[in-house]
């Protein structure tokens, strides 16, 4: 393939060399309190005994993925903002496409998971320990590691093939599917298709099947009669909800509106948005709202 001897140019944030230092240090902080955060989640789930519950268990992959998914793209582009280099090789650009997809779409399938733990736990508490039973919620978490990695696999393959001849420039600061296909020379009809039928069936499919878990959730917890045995309930899943709402919001506007050229500086603080800002977010809101954890620390130090 010819393609894959060429190289790209990203373009990154059209702004002046003052404002792009500016850039690189509000980024690099918000990029390590998320590393951090998410790393602090990941050492309590695994070493405080009383967080060995299937909801830490799948707050722990969430957590693997927040910090895999911001990596794959924002050390290049704190490299290409310092440095002043805008250049990725062909196959490096596959690479960093294929893992960013992968990661993403495994913290789609995540949150769906622990939307269906938090339903059973709600809906269904007298059979909990049966139906999350251990052997269950690794399968389950496994699969959502192993869909998202051939989901991804997938749209690499089909663009690999395409062949790169009129332009290289990728106004955007990381190798994203969308941009990448409207570059190619070749006939994209199909690969678009393919794309928004991903989208689809994966995004909009597990964002339904989310509001369905909280549908029967909020039903049961009106049911309730007692008011402390309500908010004990929401208390449960609030954290989760917030999250969802975090990852799916900027998504949702990012592919929801119009392109236009007026539009690619804020689509790429959209995804900034969502690549930083949510990840940094995420051990936030299940740290401050979630007792559970602040014990977990006491019990640590």
């Amino acid at each position: 393939n010819v393609s894959s001897e060429n190289e790209f140019h990203i373009i990154a944030f059209s702004i002046p060399l003052v404002s792009q230092l500016e850039l690189f240090l509000g980024i690099l902080l918000i990029y390590l309190m998320a590393v951090l955060g998410n790393l602090t989640i990941i050492f309590l789930a695994c070493l405080v005994p009383k967080l060995h519950t299937p909801m830490y268990f799948f707050l722990c992959n969430l957590a693997i993925l927040d910090v895999a998914s911001t990596s794959t793209s924002i050390p290049k582009m704190l490299a290409i903002t310092l440095t002043q280099n805008h250049r990725i090789s062909f196959s490096g650009c596959i690479t960093q496409m294929y893992f960013f997809i992968m990661f993403a779409n495994g913290e789609m399938f995540i949150l769906t998971s622990m939307a269906y733990d938090r339903y059973a736990a709600i809906c269904k508490p007298l059979q909990y320990c049966i139906i999350m039973r251990k052997n269950v919620y690794i399968t389950i978490s496994v699969s959502c590691w192993l869909f998202g990695a051939l989901n991804s696999l997938s749209h690499t393959l089909l663009l690999s093939v395409l062949q790169f001849c009129h332009s290289h420039e990728i106004n955007n600061f990381f190798c994203d599917l969308n941009t990448m296909i409207s570059l190619s020379s070749s006939d994209i009809t199909s690969r678009k298709v393919f794309m928004y039928f991903e989208v689809a069936i994966i995004a909009i499919v597990q964002f339904m099947l989310i509001i369905i878990s909280y549908t029967f959730i909020f039903s049961t917890v009106l049911k309730i009669r007692f008011s402390a045995g309500r908010m004990k309930a929401f208390s449960s899943c609030t954290s989760h909800l917030i999250t969802v709402i975090l990852f799916y919001a900027p998504i949702i506007i990012l592919y929801m509106k119009t392109e236009s050229e007026d539009s690619k500086e804020q689509d790429k603080f959209l995804s900034m948005l969502y690549l930083v800002v949510v990840p940094m977010l995420n051990p936030l809101v299940y740290s401050l709202r979630n007792k559970d954890v602040w014990e977990a620390v006491v019990t640590l130090i």
